[in-house]
């Protein structure tokens, strides 16, 4: 998780933010997580993972001020992609229960979300953006009562 989440970010930014301030534009999205603002039981590594993608994304936009490039981090809460199965070690009963009287977040809901924040203009900067399903409050707050 640290290898992906913190050192993955560092190495593709620091490749790619020269050329975008070369070019006087550009914009930087990161992909966070609601556990990047608020931790969870079991999510300490993962949390604070997340964590340090918010930290990095408000310290680009702090020192890529007056360059003419941005920085956003999109924060979701559930999305239904296989993260659930990894975490669980391939266990499907698992990953499936956490879907379970739900309607979580689609990868085509973050992408449409992703082309939102690319299509602002030079003067709009969403620097950060949480998005939840609309049963879900909170990383540990679920209502499971009744799928929309």
């Amino acid at each position: 998780m640290i290898d992906t989440n913190i050192k993955g970010l560092l190495y593709v930014s620091r490749a790619i933010i020269p050329l975008l301030i070369e070019q006087k534009k550009g914009l930087i999205i990161n992909i966070g997580s609601i556990a990047g603002h608020e931790v969870y039981p079991g999510g300490n590594v993962y949390c604070a993972t997340k964590y340090a993608v918010n930290a990095l994304t408000k310290s680009m936009n702090i020192d890529l001020n007056g360059t003419g490039v941005k920085a956003c981090s999109i924060d979701p809460g559930m999305v239904e992609t296989e993260f659930s199965l990894v975490r669980f070690k391939g266990n499907t009963d698992k990953a499936n229960a956490v879907y379970k009287n739900v309607t979580p977040l689609t990868p085509q809901d973050i992408a449409e979300i992703t082309l939102f924040i690319a299509t602002r203009p030079q003067n709009v900067n969403i620097q950060s953006l949480i998005v939840t399903p609309t049963c879900q409050a909170s990383t540990m707050i679920i209502d499971r009562k009744q799928p929309i």
